[in-house]
């Protein structure tokens, strides 16, 4: 499918149109094959109704169904990266994995526009940036377990500041049983993750214990990176789940 996307002038111009009308929020759409066979572009609304609307974007369903039900053929998705580079961050290319689609991205007001390609990208484990329900601590959790322990666990859905909705879902200590862990006592060991509470009276943070006091965590507003487990961390740690099946046989 990649090689269908070649970006003609009119094309490049119609993004570049929707860049500047929605900034300095991050514009997107998509790239549609129509009948004929020619690509045109076509503008969504940016449905991320947060504070990082300026680098973040939603694109609605219902632009994705319209296309399809009209008979095309959805072949890129589209963003612009206001006031930044048009090279894609770890979150374009987690999601540019998880659609299979090409992303194109454009940088305004540069115009420069990078297209990402789907090629089998992992991000790793250190150094992630924060883009909070793409690449965010239970984002890490859940890639742990599945390259590690070969667990898929749910990808439960998360709005930003969830923990300061009073209404809203407690997504940790509301959903580990669903995701298949248990409560447990005693001292930490491997996989497991130790959930906690910073800045909040939910527990609103989570980290994947490494062995030897070490723990593995993507805190908002820092990259992802292996932190000494205790002082500040064991302080404000709620609770220690194991999942189900390490409960016996696990290591120390």
């Amino acid at each position: 499918m990649a090689d269908e996307l070649q970006l003609t002038p009119d094309l490049v111009d119609a993004i570049a149109r929707h860049a500047q009308e929605c900034f300095p929020r991050e514009c997107c759409g998509l790239v549609a094959r129509q009948a004929g066979g020619t690509l045109v572009y076509m503008p969504g609304d940016n449905a991320y109704t947060g504070t990082a609307g300026e680098d973040r974007f939603e694109l609605r369903p219902e632009l994705w169904a319209a296309i399809e039900d009209a008979g095309h053929q959805v072949v890129a998705v589209v963003h612009s990266h206001p006031n930044e580079s048009a090279n894609p961050s770890i979150a374009d290319r987690v999601g540019c994995e998880q659609t299979g689609l090409p992303w194109v991205i454009m940088g305004w007001p540069s115009q420069v526009v990078c297209i990402a390609r789907p090629c089998g990208f992992l991000a790793p484990y250190k150094g992630r940036t924060f883009h909070h329900g793409v690449v965010d601590c239970y984002t890490l959790i859940r890639d742990w377990y599945a390259r590690e322990l070969g667990i898929e666990l749910p990808d439960f859905v998360r709005h930003d500041d969830w923990w300061l909705d009073a209404q809203g879902s407690d997504l940790y200590m509301g959903h580990f049983g669903e995701a298949g862990f248990v409560a447990v006592e005693g001292e930490p060991r491997r996989h497991d993750v130790v959930l906690m509470q910073v800045k909040s009276d939910r527990a609103n943070h989570a980290a994947i214990y490494l062995g030897n006091g070490v723990v593995l965590h993507h805190l908002a507003g820092r990259l992802s990176c292996e932190d000494v487990y205790g002082g500040y961390w064991v302080r404000h740690t709620v609770q220690l789940v194991r999942h189900h099946t390490l409960l016996k046989g696990a290591p120390a």
